[in-house]
This record gives C-alpha cells, sequence and structure tokens, in this order.
C-alpha cells in the first residue's frame, strides 16, 4: 500500500474524470471499452510516476509539513532510492504502454505532461514563484489532450477549450487549499500566493480566474462541439461557482479569517464542478 500511495490515487481519480468524457466526445459516442482501459491504465501509470517524483524530489519539505507528514517517504516506509527507481519505472513503462497500445501521439502527450510536473513545477517553480501553480497546472490540464488523442490520433479545438477550462479552473481550486494551510508552506518556504499576499488579494485573483474559467466553459458550444444538455450544466454549474468565488472575496474583504473565512467550501465545490462539468461533455453526444 505505500508504493500506491505514492501515486497519490485521489488526485489521479481527479484527471481521470478530465480524460474519459473527452473521450466519448471525440467518438460522439461510447468509445471502444479496450481503449478507455487501457487510457487510464497509461494515465494513471504516467500522473503516478510524475507523483512519486515530485515526492522524491519533496521530501525534505514533506517532513515539515503537517499536510505532508505522514507520506511514506516521510514515515520511511519506502526509501528515497525505492521511490525514484519506482517514479522512473512508471515513467517509462506507461510511455511504453500508451505508444505500442494507443497511440504515440498520447504516449508522447503524457510523458510531457510527467516532465512538465516533475521537472518545471516541482523542481523549477514550486520554491521560486507565487505563481508555481498557474504554469505547474498545465500538466493538470494534459489528460484532456489524452482523452482526445487516444481516440482520434490527432488534435482539435475542442480539447485545447477544455485544456484552458482546467487551466484557469485549477489555481482557484488549489489557491483556497492553500489558503487553508498557508502556514504549512511559509514554513518551508514555498511561496505559493496565500503564503506572500493577503487573503483579499487571493480571492481577487480567484475571482478573476473564476470568470475568465467560465467564460471559455462556454465556447464548445458556439464552435459546434456540444448542445443544449452540456450549456445548461456550465451555465448553471459555472454561476454556483462564481457564487461562491464571490461570496469567499466578500468575507475576505470583511478581513474574516479562520474558520468562518470557508475557504474550503470553493475548494470542495471545484472538485464537484469540474466532475460535473466533464459528466456533460460526456453525456452531451447522446442528447444531440
Amino acid at each position: 500500500m505505500a508504493f500506491v500511495a505514492l501515486t497519490k490515487p485521489r488526485i489521479i481519480e481527479l484527471l481521470l474524470i478530465t480524460t474519459v468524457p473527452v473521450m466519448f466526445l471525440a467518438q460522439q459516442g461510447v468509445p471502444d471499452l479496450k481503449l478507455v482501459l487501457l487510457t487510464c491504465l497509461g494515465g494513471y501509470l504516467s500522473a503516478g510516476g510524475a507523483n512519486a517524483l515530485n515526492m522524491y524530489i519533496d521530501r525534505d519539505i514533506d517532513a515539515l509539513m503537517d499536510r505532508t507528514s505522514q507520506r511514506p517517504l516521510v514515515t520511511g516506509m519506502v526509501s528515497p532510492r525505492e521511490c525514484l527507481a519506482f517514479g522512473i519505472t512508471l515513467a517509462v513503462v506507461s510511455t511504453l504502454l500508451f505508444g505500442l497500445t494507443v497511440n504515440w501521439l498520447s504516449a508522447w502527450l503524457a510523458l510531457g505532461a510527467l516532465l512538465f510536473y516533475v521537472v518545471v513545477y516541482t523542481m523549477i517553480l514550486k520554491r521560486r514563484t507565487s505563481q508555481n501553480i498557474v504554469w505547474g497546472g498545465i500538466a493538470g490540464c494534459m489528460p484532456v489532450l489524452i482523452g482526445w488523442s487516444s481516440v482520434t490520433n490527432s488534435m482539435s479545438w475542442a480539447p485545447v477549450v477544455l485544456f484552458m477550462v482546467m487551466f484557469f479552473w485549477t489555481p482557484p481550486h488549489y489557491w483556497p487549499l492553500s489558503m487553508k494551510v498557508k502556514d504549512d508552506y511559509a514554513r518551508v518556504g514555498v511561496p505559493m500566493l496565500p503564503v506572500v499576499a493577503s487573503n483579499k488579494v487571493v480571492a481577487r485573483q480567484i475571482v478573476l480566474y473564476s470568470w475568465v474559467m467560465v467564460g471559455v466553459s462556454l465556447l464548445l458550444t458556439p464552435l459546434g462541439y456540444t448542445g443544449w444538455f452540456y450549456t445548461l450544466v456550465a451555465v448553471v454549474a459555472g454561476g454556483w461557482w462564481l457564487w461562491e468565488a464571490h461570496a469567499l472575496q466578500t468575507r475576505a474583504k470583511a478581513e474574516v479569517t479562520g474558520a468562518k473565512l470557508k475557504e474550503m467550501r470553493l475548494f470542495h465545490w471545484s472538485i464537484t464542478y469540474v466532475s460535473l462539468l466533464f459528466v456533460a461533455v460526456a453525456v452531451d453526444p447522446f442528447l444531440r
């Protein structure tokens, strides 16, 4: 179980939620089940490898943060050498699995996402800039492209739009959590935005990104990829998101702190939002 924990399976669940529905959209129906399973397996192994390598690199600060103090490397259940070997093995296996059973475009996209997360985000951005999660989040947007390419072996505007939705979703998804655990990040010198800026500044950025995200999510229908059902879900879910984002900003402006800030409401809703949106992506082709 320690090696499974290295892959951060709960995070990977969210990544797969954005992969499979895009396969339905690309197919305009039910994609081949074998292809779905192979894509999910490849995606799990690739993301798992990236997460294991992330834990290897961050093992020094993980030991000092309450949120990460029970990770396998910190507790000694897995040695650094084992973790490194495990992460590299998953990276190689996932790339070959994608290339040999799905297609090489998907393989290179998955490998690119892994390298971006490990090198650009973890090694370069995370400890150097408050914009770390903005640009580092690109890796988490890649499953959308992989889902599309696994079916079509090509790219189109639909996955690009959904990629941008995830790009603008990531900061307002993660910043509320960072607001709650900012003392952890401050203790280890990681300059997450809530560490270096006031709650009012962070909340303003959350609202800005939220409006752009919702706006981008509505582009799929005029581009001809989705119909009324997706649009309805995007409008309703997006409207609720904006309500929560503005409510958080109102509390931040009033200098509410502690539990009364309720920053985790938006964090939890962000997961529900992206789940609803991508379920709508999968269902919409059957209602057109």
